[in-house]
């Protein structure tokens, strides 16, 4: 027998939802119905024939809720007021409209709904002006409140699953654009120091073929790169059984590989760190490699700069980056203007971790990205790096 926290029962959906609500509902009117006639005494046959024929088709009516839901809602409202005009026996058929009710409300069909609902209280109403005996206004009173609970329950439940689809749809759209970022860091640094290292081997070719070699090499090992990260990237969107990837995931561990691929580019870089080194939450090391990579990388390809410089410093709440060249004071184009959204991406990444990025040229000459990444939940203080 398996335990108990792995049973799960399996409630029928659908049609069959329906045909089980259908048949619930019957055998409950049928029951109160027969109840009350054996103790009260019956109708006359035809009668009799015609109270039992509203009931299954008001009952049988549930089947076409989810296809039909206000034609349903109208039929067992007006069928079931029939059934109390022409039957002595007050037999609790109006659960079926109360039913229905509830589902056109909770579909948030709410002027069918509220139509409904004032049709069943204005014909009770009537009951009692024209003498009925089985009714009073306490009785249309209370039938009021119980319609307005039902549609207010109906509302409620509409309002929650409209919530839930809308955070469902934001948390879809997140993932995409977090991938698109993902994409697009990964692919733009690697094509583009790509592109550096294939202009210098061109370059020197024929006059250094030795240099040209090792610009060939660092190709090689840049594409390289760019496979792996993105099939990583890529695996997040497949739902198979996959290998795990055994190659670390991106973060300021692994920023010297950065720095030797910009070198490579011909790029200079130092890296000056400042700060007790700590290990950090996956997101911000994430975000902070990103960001030192994406800057690398406009450095590269828009500013001309001879030397960059990449500072870290790491302080007791946040994460500090300041990564600055010495280039010809734009790295970047503005996004809007076709020169890509790199910027744009580094400080949305900024801004989703709680902190915030400032890009832009520096007074002395050159170009500067300044982050602040809070850290949020971190672990203790590591012993600090000699690179």
């Amino acid at each position: 027998m398996p335990p108990f926290d792995q049973i799960r029962v399996r409630l029928p959906r659908g049609a069959r939802a329906d045909a089980v609500l259908a048949g619930a509902v019957f055998v409950l009117v049928a029951l109160g119905a027969e109840g009350q006639r054996l103790r009260y005494g019956g109708d006359p046959v035809p009668s009799l024939i015609a109270s039992w024929l509203l009931i299954l088709a008001v009952c049988g009516a549930l089947l076409f809720r989810r296809r039909y839901p206000v034609t349903v809602g109208w039929f067992t409202v007006l069928a079931t007021g029939a059934y109390y005009l022409l039957s002595s026996i007050d037999g609790p058929l109006v659960i079926v409209p109360i039913v229905v009710l509830y589902a056109i409300a909770a579909q948030g069909r709410m002027q069918a709904a509220g139509a409904m609902a004032a049709a069943m209280v204005i014909g009770v109403a009537a009951g009692v002006f024209v003498g009925n005996r089985d009714v009073n206004g306490t009785v249309v009173f209370m039938l009021a409140g119980w319609l307005v609970a039902v549609v207010a329950l109906g509302s409620v439940r509409h309002g929650r699953v409209a919530y839930a689809e809308e955070e469902a749809r934001l948390r879809a759209t997140e993932e995409r654009l977090r991938i698109a970022r993902e994409l697009h860091d990964v692919i733009g640094h690697n094509i583009s120091m790509i592109n550096v290292q294939a202009s210098a081997a061109l370059h020197r070719l024929k006059k250094d073929p030795a240099q040209a070699e090792n610009a060939l090499g660092a190709i090689k090992s840049s594409s390289r790169e760019t496979l792996r990260e993105l099939r990583a990237t890529l695996g997040v969107l497949r739902q198979v059984d996959e290998e795990v990837p055994t190659a670390p995931a991106p973060g300021l561990a692994r920023v010297a590989e950065l720095v030797d691929s910009a070198k490579l580019a011909g790029l200079p870089v130092r890296i000056e760190r400042t700060g007790a080194e700590r290990s950090l939450p996956a997101p911000v090391d994430l975000a902070a490699y990103r960001i030192v990579q994406e800057s690398l990388t406009n450095a590269a390809k828009h500013s001309g700069a001879g030397r960059v410089t990449v500072r870290i410093a790491y302080g007791e709440r946040e994460l500090t980056l300041v990564v600055e060249d010495d280039g010809l004071g734009s790295a970047v184009r503005p996004a809007g203007a076709g020169g890509g959204s790199g910027i744009v991406g580094m400080t949305e990444r900024a801004r989703a971790l709680g902190g915030e990025l400032d890009a832009g040229p520096r007074p002395e000459g050159g170009f500067a990205v300044r982050a602040r990444l809070p850290y949020g939940i971190t672990g203790e203080p590591t012993k600090r790096s000699e690179r």
